[in-house]
């Protein structure tokens, strides 16, 4: 089991998982998002690359367009 904490909530999967399933998971594939991992930005490029492990803290940014 995977726990992992997103904005401050815990979400728990049964198998390793990407940051891009993670992502497809809480219907946020393809929006305009800023991803930090353990204090860290992950590049939009590396979202399919980036495994994450047991205890990750993640914090996603979704942008929001307006005027």
């Amino acid at each position: 089991m995977i726990q992992l904490t997103v904005n401050g909530v815990c979400h728990a999967f049964t198998r390793e998982t990407s940051l891009a399933q993670l992502l497809a998971h809480l219907e946020l594939s393809g929006k305009r998002l800023a991803v930090e991992r353990n204090g860290e930005i992950v590049p939009r490029s590396q979202f399919g690359e980036t495994p994450l492990a047991d205890g990750d803290q993640l914090e996603i940014v979704v942008a929001v367009g307006g005027g």
